[in-house]
């Protein structure tokens, strides 16, 4: 009988090994059970738009079987960047990275690369001396976003404006690209005058207060706001409602996202437009990272479409937004 059970125990000990499913990238390591673990490190959750991005960016993992290790670095990049030394000490399979501004990333990058640790970039780019650091970047374009605004901003005033620009974060993708893309579309129109551009660092009661300080300086020569982003345009809106103005009508209000309370705004007569920049991005994420871990080489961009909504179109697609 003793020789039985233990004939019994040695046929069970060869079958545990055989069941246990092996991990993609050496992701057993990193979370010892066989799943594909990705670590994903998110500038903050100061926004709507970028809590929408992690819901989108948690949910497909769990969706997939995927292990997640997710970390807030609340704004800061020095965060970031122990999060992904955390990350590559952990032995991850892959990183999801949304990097605070565009600038100071080539060292843990580079150790990441040494890792064979593949970096998806996402909503934000960075500049680096070498784009072999990180395998591909997943956003919209926001140069387009910013000509788009300026575009249908000029139709809109019939090329004669005094406008704010409330500006994203200081040395960000996003915010310099914006920029980029308005003052290009403005050029074409010597009328568009940009009477400030300062930063509201993307947060709206950063874009009321300095709204209520441009407001002092430039009164009534303000006929429009131009926001890198809807929290801004609508901390604007509220700073022009308390100075007893008018926006939406005396006073023109165009931003950038598309978020759902953008529309409401819309809706209420107060912002005038909104250019999508959708946050939904975690299949986008999830599809390149599986292709990086099977050897495929992906195109260093990968470009979400935007659309713009206003009074004709926006009350049509509020029903449908997600975010």
């Amino acid at each position: 009988m003793k020789r039985l059970n233990f004939l019994m125990l040695l046929s069970a000990a060869a079958v545990v090994p055989a069941c246990k499913p092996s991990a993609p990238g050496g992701s057993a390591a990193a979370g010892g059970s066989g799943r594909l673990v990705v670590g994903f490190s998110q500038i903050g959750a100061d926004n709507p738009w970028r809590t929408a991005e992690t819901e989108s960016i948690k949910s497909e993992a769990a969706k997939r079987g995927i292990e997640l290790k997710f970390s807030d670095a609340q704004g800061q990049q020095e965060a970031q960047i122990s999060a992904m030394r955390s990350f590559i000490a952990q032995g991850v399979s892959a990183i999801i990275l949304a990097p605070k501004v565009e600038t100071g990333w080539d060292a843990i990058l580079k150790e990441a690369r040494d890792a064979k640790i593949p970096v998806v970039l996402v909503d934000r780019g960075v500049a680096v001396s070498d784009d072999s650091l990180f395998t591909t970047l997943i956003a919209s374009d926001f140069v387009a976003e910013g000509g788009m605004a300026g575009a249908w901003l000029a139709k809109k005033t019939g090329g004669k404006a005094g406008i704010i620009q409330l500006e994203g974060t200081t040395g960000s993708a996003p915010a310099n690209d914006r920029r980029k893309g308005f003052e290009a579309a403005m050029a074409a129109h010597p009328e568009m005058k940009i009477l400030a551009s300062q930063t509201g660092d993307f947060k709206r009661s950063d874009g009321k207060n300095v709204m209520e300080a441009l407001l002092k300086a430039h009164g009534a020569a303000i006929t429009a706001v131009y926001a890198h982003n809807d929290d801004m345009a609508i901390g604007a809106i509220q700073a022009l409602e308390a100075a007893g103005r008018a926006p939406g009508k005396d006073v023109t209000v165009v931003s950038i996202d598309g978020m759902g309370f953008a529309f409401e705004a819309i809706r209420d007569g107060k912002l005038n437009c909104t250019v999508e920049c959708n946050p939904l991005l975690g299949p986008m994420a999830f599809d390149a990272i599986a292709k990086a871990l099977k050897g495929e080489t992906l195109p260093k961009n990968l470009v979400q479409e935007d659309r713009l909504f206003d009074e004709t179109n926006a009350a049509a697609e509020l029903p449908n937004r997600k975010y």
